[in-house]
């Protein structure tokens, strides 16, 4: 017998044990990436050329406390500074959603925000009648697609921030976004409905250039400093952040969540390769007598631990990889997640974790064959 197939023989003696055994670590490093991903998608929003360019500006209090319009003649006139518009999240629910909806729902001046969603990809008949019509709004192909909207449906919303319920006509839907699922309406229309006050929840900036981005924050800080409605510039990437951190420390807890993961993982692995070992330590036994040095034993070891933990490891990670890489994200989620990518890093890790886990498991063992003479190996499972 060669010693591959001697290592594939002790591996496959108990196969009860060893399918449990991988089962426990393919489902312990399937949850691992799984944990990953989710940490990933929630704590880096998706960031791409034009949202470095775009700054939004908010009360300095709190996100709840609206701003004045009149703020918007002051930001006009600050250097660096291309394009600014009223940005008010609405909040409403949409048919059929009872607590929340999956896309957020923005009221904007539309001439305003052409600049500022450059990437945006409109057919030019519906982008006029979006203009020219004030109850109307354009959606994104992600929205469009979940609910089998079309151009010139009608869209209800119930208030849930705002007093008001809105009814939208779709007039445009855009795609080519780094996330195609928001709706934009006028301004003006949400100011109706709520009786003029004078208001906006925040403004939307596009700045000149990248350099010029962290100058125009500072500039739109300092112009509002010291006065009735002091305001926070940020960019569009920290003011994403900033709706992540209201969920606590997810970081804290996703990591502390993993960390339980893997130590179970290792009491299953170690457990495991205890109870292998400790029935073969006559085996073992015979094998030191007739000439089998002890690195080679250590050998023999390791190659078993290695094999278990690899082959739970391609079911596990690779498993992930495969059902993330077919399935629907966003239906599945809710909108919660645009996209849920395993990436080679990840599967990196996996496999990283796996390979020390077998390690560890198989010290135990390794230092009791050492240990043990061949006398007192023969004497155990007499």
């Amino acid at each position: 017998m060669s010693i591959p197939g001697f290592v594939l023989r002790n591996a496959f003696r108990n196969k009860r044990r060893l399918a449990l055994s991988v089962s426990s670590v393919a489902a312990s490093l399937f949850l691992l990436v799984t944990l990953q991903v989710a940490l990933r998608e929630l704590t880096n929003p998706i960031n791409d050329e034009g949202s470095s360019l775009r700054i939004i500006v908010r009360n300095k209090v709190s996100l709840a406390q609206p701003l004045p319009a009149r703020q918007l003649q002051v930001l006009e006139r600050i250097p660096g500074i291309v394009a600014v518009t009223p940005f008010t999240f609405y909040g409403g629910l949409y048919k059929g959603d009872e607590k929340f909806t999956s896309f957020a729902q923005f009221a904007v001046d539309p001439p305003r925000t052409l600049p500022l969603i450059t990437d945006a990809k409109v057919p030019a008949d519906q982008l006029k009648a979006w203009l020219a019509d004030r109850t109307s709004c354009i959606v994104g192909k992600m929205t469009a697609d979940r609910y089998g909207l079309k151009v010139g449906d009608h869209m209800r919303f119930t208030g849930q921030v705002y007093p008001c319920n809105l009814d939208l006509k779709i007039a445009g839907i855009y795609h080519g976004t780094a996330d195609d699922r928001n709706l934009f309406f006028h301004h003006k229309y949400l100011d109706e409905s709520l009786g003029n006050p004078g208001t906006v929840g925040a403004w939307w900036v596009r700045a000149a250039s990248v350099a010029e981005a962290p100058l125009v924050t500072d500039r739109i800080n300092k112009a509002f400093a010291n006065s009735s409605a002091e305001v926070r510039a940020e960019s569009e990437r920290a003011f994403v952040l900033g709706f992540v951190s209201m969920w606590a420390n997810i970081k804290t807890l996703i990591g502390g969540i993993s960390i339980v993961v893997v130590f179970a993982l290792l009491l299953v692995t170690v457990s495991t390769m205890s109870m292998a070992i400790r029935e073969r330590f006559r085996e073992l036994a015979i094998l030191k007598a007739i000439g089998f040095r002890r690195r080679e034993l250590f050998a023999f070891i390791l190659a078993e631990s290695f094999g278990l933990a690899m082959l739970g490891a391609i079911l596990g990670a690779g498993g992930a990889w495969a059902l993330f890489h077919s399935l629907n994200i966003q239906k599945l989620t809710n909108g919660l997640f645009i996209m849920f990518e395993v990436t080679t890093r990840m599967l990196g890790l996996a496999f990283s974790v796996a390979a020390l886990l077998a390690l560890l498991a198989a010290l135990a063992p390794m230092i009791n064959i050492a240990r043990t003479s061949v006398v007192e190996g023969l004497r155990t499972l007499d």
